[in-house]
């Protein structure tokens, strides 16, 4: 059974509706001491990082994705979800994450761009896989998916499952032994993404 934390950032009802096409064993779920309860943990997500780590701490549900992530389950973030599973952000001030990859969250540093881009940073791109990774499973080693950010991750080559270049290239998937994270939408990506999704439901 895969639980979908809601902590009231963005469409889950989108996100669960494409997971359906795989499985039925999935729940939206806001009860954190229900959380280790599951067999793998999805963390998805869009909006501000600060307002999004205040609605986990609310109910705790922060300490019960640390906790979940030390049973060695699958955990899988999206998007903003991506962003809270590493220690920090510098959107709006300095907030702390979960901590759970290391690594920070910044903004497109405009004056390291090798050509002008706007931002966000909107649209298809090409992931180039760096590691591999069962949940990378019947991918190419470079392939699209569809990004909505404004802020990426920095994170060491270790935790890099996979980079993007958008003025400079960037960790677009993280990951830590059970722990992955995009920030790309598979949910949004058609073909591509729905691999994602279909390779975290076999997990």
């Amino acid at each position: 059974m895969i639980a979908i934390v809601d902590y009231k950032m963005g469409n889950l009802q989108s996100v669960k509706n494409a997971f359906n096409l795989y499985t039925k064993d999935i729940e939206i779920v806001s009860d954190p001491d229900k959380l280790n309860s599951y067999d793998k943990v999805l963390l998805p997500g869009v909006g501000a990082y600060k307002d999004a780590m205040n609605h986990l701490k609310e109910n705790s549900m922060d300490e019960a994705i640390k906790e979940f992530a030390k049973s060695k389950k699958p955990l899988l973030g999206i998007c903003l979800g991506m962003q809270l599973l590493l220690e920090s952000s510098t959107e709006f001030g300095k907030t702390q994450g979960l901590g759970l990859i290391p690594g920070t969250v910044e903004f497109f540093d405009k004056q390291k761009f090798q050509t002008p881009q706007k931002i966000p940073h909107m649209g298809w791109n090409r992931v180039s896989k760096k590691q591999n990774h069962n949940i990378l499973n019947n991918l190419n080693n470079d392939f699209y998916l569809y990004f909505v950010h404004s802020y990426h991750a920095k994170t060491s080559k270790e935790f890099t499952l996979a980079t993007t270049t958008y003025g400079y290239e960037f960790a677009s998937a993280v990951c830590k032994d059970n722990i992955v994270g995009f920030q790309p939408h598979p949910e949004k990506s058609h073909e591509n993404g729905l691999k994602i999704i279909k390779n975290f439901v076999q997990i």
